[in-house]
Order: C-alpha cells, then sequence, then structure tokens
C-alpha cells in the first residue's frame, strides 16, 4: 500500500479549521487536488468543519482504492490516521501556528518519522506543503519533498 505523508503536512495546513464551513474562501473547508508527480497517486483532500475546535480530514486516493481519515482537534494532541475506517498504526499531531499555517509531526507505532508545514495562500485557492521525514514509512519517501494543493 502507498500513501503520501504529505497527508501529514495536508493536515497540518488544514488544521486552519476556525473558519465557518460557508466562508471556504476565507478558510481551509473545501475540496483539494494534489499535484501529481510521475508515478504518484493522484490525491484529493476533502476538509470539513468537524465541530468547534476540531477538523475531520478525509484523503482519496483512487489509484490505490484508499481513503484515509482524521479527526484533529487542532491543538497539536496526537490523533489516528484510519485506513478503510481502521487504525493505520500512524497517529498525526497537528496545531495551527497562526490563519495560514500548520505544524505536523507524524509517528508510527508511537515512534515519530516525520514533520509537515503546511502554508494556505491568502485566498485559501493554494496550500504548500512541506515534509521531511527521516524514514520511508506508512507510503512516504524519506527526505524533504514539497506538494502543492489546489482548491477544486
Amino acid at each position: 500500500m502507498t500513501r503520501s505523508l504529505t497527508v501529514a503536512v495536508v493536515a497540518s495546513l488544514l488544521l486552519l479549521m476556525h473558519a465557518q464551513p460557508a466562508a471556504a474562501a476565507d478558510s481551509p473547508v473545501g475540496s483539494w487536488v494534489k499535484k501529481t508527480e510521475a508515478g504518484k497517486p493522484a490525491m484529493t483532500l476533502e476538509i470539513e468543519q468537524w465541530s468547534p475546535g476540531k477538523a475531520k480530514l478525509t484523503w482519496h486516493i483512487p489509484k490505490a482504492n484508499m481513503e484515509l481519515t482524521l479527526v484533529t482537534a487542532l491543538d497539536g494532541s496526537f490523533a489516528p490516521l484510519l485506513m478503510g475506517g481502521k487504525p493505520s498504526g500512524e497517529t498525526m499531531s497537528i496545531k495551527i501556528v497562526d490563519k495560514l499555517h500548520t505544524a505536523t509531526i507524524v509517528k508510527m507505532n508511537s515512534k515519530p518519522f516525520g514533520t509537515s508545514k503546511a502554508t494556505f495562500s491568502p485566498d485559501y485557492k493554494t496550500m504548500t506543503v512541506e515534509n521531511d521525514f527521516a524514514e520511508s514509512l506508512g507510503g512516504n519517501t524519506a527526505g524533504k519533498t514539497t506538494e502543492v494543493w489546489t482548491r477544486k
């Protein structure tokens, strides 16, 4: 199974869920598409308001027939990343830095293996995620990568 730890970075950016869903132009709430690279599966991300102070993130990876879900408090606490509704062994800590930035720590089986920083454009039309993974785990490549997501 392949999945991108970029998801972690994206999750980090999605922590900006403080805005109301009706104001999607002023928040990350909505549908996002990751620009693809050769050999990488196309991915979409749905960001929903879960409740005050929480967000629900769902990544769809059609080529792998995979769905990943994370419900986060956006306060830096760790939450499980579910694959097809079941724990994957991966957890993420997403913290809102400010209105346009999030920071994420990713663990696999309680062992930290990567970080992500997400930046939303002021108009919330693009999200750039910078990943830094110490190991190749959970379908993620070790090293530094940058992902660009655009709003659908």
